[in-house]
């Protein structure tokens, strides 16, 4: 069964016609929707799916409780050690999402690390991502890294820095290691930890 790693940033909790569109083909080809449980974005997609009563859902969660589960759906809870705390600790289920899908669909304000680090773990593991950039109001299709580049030349540099040093090392100079072409694969190491 296909499944779509669906996500976004928390700053953007309403979904537009171009989102809803997406989610309606999803929901058109019976696509198994791998959804997170934050605020923001996972909720609003969350909403959407139960206003249109789709049970094909699965919400993953870090630890043993999830914040958000509109639909009553089954949960996955990702198994995080206690000493893991913050941003690292939800970035646990972002990882094992990326693993589980076979696409992903994020939605991005061109600001959150931990939307387009989602992107990064999917690009690894050579999986497509559609990308909606709330920002300019269009999405990109990020397959190899130079899509990726494509995407984050739309971004201010503050934004691009602020970024890089969240992450812990440059997405863009790594990107380049590769060459613009090549899709990343397992053996470049997580963005996080």
């Amino acid at each position: 069964m296909i499944s779509v790693f669906a996500a976004g940033s928390r700053k953007l909790a309403r979904l537009n016609d171009q989102v809803r569109d997406r989610l309606e083909n999803i929901i058109a080809g019976s696509y198994r929707v791998l959804v997170g449980d934050a605020n923001g974005a996972d909720k609003a997609i969350q909403s959407y799916l139960f206003e249109r009563n789709y049970k094909n859902v699965v919400v993953f969660c870090s630890g043993t409780k999830c914040r958000n589960n509109l639909g009553a759906w089954p949960t996955h809870n990702v198994n995080v050690p206690s000493w893991i705390t913050g941003r690292e600790f939800y970035t646990r289920k972002d990882i094992e999402m990326a693993e589980n899908a076979n696409y992903g669909l994020m939605l991005w304000d061109g600001k959150s690390v931990g939307t387009i680090n989602n992107v990064f773990e999917l690009l690894k593991r050579n999986k497509k991502t559609l990308v909606y950039l709330s920002t300019k109001k269009v999405f990109f299709s990020v397959l190899v890294v130079n899509d990726l580049e494509a995407l984050l030349q739309n971004c201010c540099s503050d934004d691009i820095t602020e970024i890089r040093k969240k992450i812990g090392h440059s997405t863009i100079e790594r990107s380049y290691e590769l060459g613009p072409d090549t899709k990343c694969d397992s053996s470049l190491r997580p963005l996080v930890g």
